[in-house]
């Protein structure tokens, strides 16, 4: 896929809207409205990982924001030793606050394109990544990451996937992204709707549910599951 990325974001556009963000972040109940089916992903996403890891030690939250995944992991397996990372220290900071008050494990906090994260060979029991992927450009960026993670789990350890996602089909992307936007009017008017959609237009590069599948299959990982999916939003992963 030859696709000129010239014109999207740049790493430090991305993150210093995330600097600016952290409050809205750290509260699950504003930080993800724009986000269909939020709260449920987050469940199930912690739920798999708890099912497939039930005496997991060692977590890696992807892209973790204000941390609220790994906490919500923490609820159901406590003392994890966490690995937090994200392109913006802001986030990580308040990441780290949060989850040091949360867990008895150790937290590590790495601030890093996550293209650049040099991992240890199974580190990880799980690993997580929400709404970040979507920001991973060319075909390459993402083998790498995908490589990077199986490589860094352990054996019957699980990676879980909560994103924005697109469509093979491009009818279909034009009928998502209708039903879309007809639901961010409902939070904010039409001139919500063109904002959301002009940031993603300009931040995001996502691939669809087929897509990542296939390539975690292709990387060595042993089973793949679609845990939800609702128009551009999806939940899903692998167990190596």
């Amino acid at each position: 896929m030859n696709t000129d990325y010239s014109s999207k974001a740049t790493n430090e556009e991305i993150k210093t809207r995330f600097d600016q963000d952290v409050e809205r972040f750290s509260n699950l109940d504003t930080g993800q409205l724009t986000t269909l089916d939020a709260p449920l992903t987050l469940e199930l996403c912690t739920d798999a990982a708890k099912y497939c890891s039930p005496q997991a030690k060692e977590l890696l939250d992807i892209g973790c924001g204000a941390g609220n995944y790994t906490l919500k992991m923490l609820s159901k397996i406590p003392g994890l030793n966490c690995t937090l990372n994200d392109l913006s220290q802001p986030m990580l900071d308040r990441a780290k606050e949060r989850v040091s008050q949360q867990t008895t494990g150790s937290v590590t906090t790495i601030q890093l394109d996550m293209r650049e994260l040099d991992l240890e060979a199974e580190q990880y029991d799980i690993v997580l990544a929400a709404a970040t992927l979507h920001h991973l450009r060319t075909d390459e960026d993402w083998k790498q990451v995908f490589t990077k993670v199986y490589k860094a789990l352990k054996p019957g350890g699980s990676f879980w996937i909560s994103d924005l996602v697109t469509h093979d089909a491009k009818p279909l992307n034009t009928l998502f992204q209708q039903h879309y936007g007809d639901y961010l009017e409902t939070l904010g008017g039409p001139g919500y709707r063109q904002k959301v959609f002009d940031y993603i237009e300009y931040e995001d590069t996502p691939r669809s549910v087929k897509y990542q599948l296939d390539l975690m299959e292709k990387v060595g990982f042993k089973h793949v599951e679609v845990l939800h999916k609702n128009l551009c939003f999806a939940a899903f992963g692998g167990v190596k």
